[in-house]
């Protein structure tokens, strides 16, 4: 089976990236852009000049209205974490209710702590679900550069039919039955990646940098485990592998962001600088908040919540967590 109509929901950085590499792959491609002037661009040839302005696009099917992806036959959903509930709320009765859906965006939702297959569960019940997560950049990929993620579903079936209708030889899906574990590696890779780039802007050096990306996995494996994900899970494309990108270049909004906190600016004026969401922002708190739900030690994670929060400076944070007692090393 193939889906051969993929609609996209999302017009950012990501969302048009995954609709061309789709297009390149042969498929009749929608995308729904909340902003009408990205749609007017993106159907002009003219690229996105609000959220990926630096790659040259050729002409992509868009649409502001909701009500064009009618005939889909699979969605990509890539909006932001924290709007995900009520676009699947208004997509409504335009699309049959067993639509497939693979879920892109990676994040907790503040309130109810629930994960994005949770969320999609609770406003589109039928909809077989997939999460598409790992080490990719929007711009590595628009400009077909070699990149591999996780398609994660539990049937097997629907993960061989997203991997043969969205996969290149230049953008490589692995199947995996771990939803979970997809999901909380790309969740917390977006704060330990904010506490990466912190670590940057305050020039710690490359040891820091390593040990934290190092700790951070350990939180990450704590996490999941305690969830239900599998530890191999996140061993390999969308844990690990995305927390070595996403803490390794300024490229990464959320490192990007970390890094000018590192350099003293204010949370406020950094998210007021942007277009684009940075999705650890919203999600730290919401790691937190799970973190405690299952009695599980994060202090990294936690560290950033509170610098976000103000509850402590960049200073008095690095003093809490160089200052914890001695243990032995261990994932779980």
């Amino acid at each position: 089976m193939t889906f051969h109509r993929i609609g996209v929901l999302g017009s950012g950085a990501w969302g048009t990236a995954l609709a061309y590499s789709t297009q390149k792959a042969g498929r009749e491609v929608l995308l729904w852009s909340r902003e009408a002037e990205v749609a007017e661009s993106l159907n002009a040839g003219t690229g996105n000049p609000v959220y990926l302005p630096e790659v040259k696009l050729p002409a992509i099917p868009a649409s502001a209205e909701l009500n064009a992806l009618a005939d889909m036959d699979a969605i990509l959903a890539v909006v932001p974490a924290q709007f995900a509930r009520s676009v699947f709320e208004q997509i409504g009765d335009i699309l049959p209710a067993d639509t497939p859906f693979a879920l892109c965006a990676k994040g907790v939702e503040r309130g109810s702590l629930k994960l994005m297959a949770d969320v999609l569960a609770e406003t589109r019940p039928a909809a077989p679900v997939a999460v598409l997560s790992g080490p990719s950049f929007a711009k590595d990929v628009a400009q077909g550069l070699p990149t591999a993620v996780t398609l994660a579903c539990k049937d097997p079936d629907l993960g061989q039919a997203w991997m043969e209708s969205i996969g290149r030889p230049e953008f490589r899906p692995y199947w995996s039955d771990d939803l979970i574990g997809a999901e909380i590696g790309g969740a917390v890779k977006n704060v330990l990646a904010i506490a990466c780039g912190v670590v940057e802007g305050l020039k710690l050096g490359r040891s820091a940098h390593a040990a934290l990306i190092s700790r951070g996995f350990a939180e990450m494996v704590r996490l999941g485990t305690a969830m239900g994900a599998n530890p191999q899970t996140l061993a390999g494309l969308c844990g690990l592998g995305d927390l070595v990108l996403t803490c390794s270049s300024p490229q990464s909004r959320n490192m990007s962001f970390g890094f000018a906190l590192g350099e003293g600016q204010s949370v406020e004026d950094i998210l007021a600088s942007r277009s684009a969401v940075t999705e650890g922002v919203a999600t730290a708190p919401g790691v937190v908040a799970l973190a405690a739900r299952y009695n599980v030690e994060m202090p990294i994670c936690q560290a950033v919540n509170h610098i976000l929060s103000g509850h402590l400076t960049l200073g008095e944070a690095m003093t809490d967590l160089i200052e914890r007692p001695f243990k032995s090393e261990k994932l779980s």
